[in-house]
């Protein structure tokens, strides 16, 4: 018999990390996680942003990044400057970095959406490749033909289930990039 439980878990953990990916794009207003991708040099090193500082939002308009170790501020706020397609421009007084997140021009979001549309695609491939393992396993299983036939409707309908939800997150926050 056919079980499309993994499969289903499979493209669960693409759409997962669709959603992660997600709630990294920059939409306007400040959030933690739109620089938690920056990787900083400390200890000889690059680590993620959260290994060596801690980020909190102060305002709608303001993050705040508390370093771990003092010493590693200068290294910190260079990274987040570096990183163009955040477009931030963080100061520091020696304790906390202070990271402002302007406004967004019209085109800039435009630029944004374009950006996340690609990590759309990104995802819908995700889930054809666990779609095509599926049907891999099916063509190769010692299974009668109306269990096969079933079995790929199956998996369809999960493919489709789980194009539907990035879908639905993509324009989500399509919504929220484009909200002045």
């Amino acid at each position: 018999m056919f079980d499309s439980k993994e499969y289903r878990k499979a493209m669960e953990a693409v759409v997962e990390r669709f959603n992660g990916e997600m709630a990294k794009v920059r939409t306007g207003r400040a959030h933690p996680d739109m620089i938690m991708g920056v990787k900083v040099e400390a200890y000889g090193q690059y680590m993620p942003l959260n290994q060596v500082a801690n980020v909190t939002v102060s305002d709608a308009t303001m993050l705040l990044v508390t370093p771990f170790d003092p010493s590693t501020i200068a290294n910190i706020s260079s990274a987040i400057r570096a990183d163009q397609t955040l477009g931030l421009n963080p100061s520091d007084d020696g304790r906390v970095i202070r990271v402002p997140v302007p406004p967004l021009t019209e085109e800039r979001r435009k630029e944004i959406v374009k950006t996340a549309s690609s990590k759309v695609e990104e995802a819908k491939v995700g889930i054809r490749n666990v779609r095509e393992d599926a049907r891999k396993e099916l063509k190769g299983a010692e299974l009668p033909e109306d269990v096969k036939k079933r079995g790929e409707k199956e998996i369809d309908d999960l493919t489709k289930e789980f194009n539907d939800k990035i879908e639905k997150a993509f324009s989500d926050k399509e919504a929220e990039i484009m909200k002045i």
